[in-house]
């Protein structure tokens, strides 16, 4: 990305000013500039994986508040950039920015707000309410420990070279939900599996993979897409934690 404001309004979507920010995949610095203009920033973690963009960020951020780590996010404890919770902003490597919200979600009382930027579509996805075609696994499992925020779209010609896709911006702050009213682990795997065969009424997804409790209940007539999160609970709690 080259265009400077673009790169200060993502950084503007931060809704607090947290003392400490981890920027993922930060490149060449085009978001770094912005968050150490931050007044109330205390110390700004970048987890970058390239060897190359790593030597420069050392060379041109030697602030002293800036920690540069050569690491794979998706395989790096999370802990060791802060031992409280953190934001976490960046450009996401769309090729992985599934892998990256799972790995978010599994330390999710540690990163209370993300602000990322991904392909489009996957934006729409995620922030995406139940009813909606796009409302997928990702939409219920960050939907449930999430308020999400679709900010804004990012056009190709801020980029160098341009993609062939139109990105977007969204903002994930954690909601008041501490536990789900049901078993977790359980409730992961319906999701997974009522979206894998998502033109299937729920009773058909479900009951190859799943012992129900009442086949007959009507909101196993609903499919995947339909349902809100509060009722992907209630069919988790439909079913036997023995599976067939």
């Amino acid at each position: 990305m080259t265009d400077k404001n673009i790169a200060a309004k993502i950084v503007q979507c931060l809704s607090n000013d947290y003392a400490v920010v981890c920027e993922l995949g930060p490149g060449t610095g085009i978001l770094t500039t912005p968050l150490l203009q931050q007044e109330s920033l205390k110390k700004l973690v970048l987890i970058e994986f390239d060897h190359e963009s790593v030597d420069y960020l050392k060379t041109h951020f030697t602030d002293e508040r800036t920690v540069i780590i050569q690491a794979d996010f998706l395989k790096f404890d999370l802990h060791q950039i802060h031992s409280a919770p953190f934001a976490l902003i960046g450009n996401f490597p769309y090729n992985i920015s599934s892998q990256i919200f799972f790995k978010v979600l599994e330390n999710r009382n540690l990163v209370p707000e993300i602000v990322g930027m991904v392909q489009k579509e996957v934006g729409e996805r995620i922030a995406s309410p139940p009813g909606n075609k796009t409302y997928g696994i990702l939409s219920v499992l960050l939907q449930s420990w999430y308020v999400i925020e679709y900010c804004f779209t990012v056009n190709e010609n801020v980029f160098f070279p341009p993609p062939k896709v139109k990105s977007g911006v969204i903002r994930l702050k954690r909601n008041s939900t501490q536990q789900l009213d049901c078993d977790e682990e359980l409730f992961f795997k319906v999701v997974k599996t009522a979206f894998n065969q998502r033109r299937k009424t729920l009773r058909n997804a479900l009951r190859a993979k799943f012992v129900l409790k009442d086949p007959e209940n009507p909101i196993f007539d609903l499919r995947a897409e339909r349902l809100s999160v509060d009722q992907f609970v209630q069919i988790t709690n439909l079913i036997e934690t023995n599976q067939l």
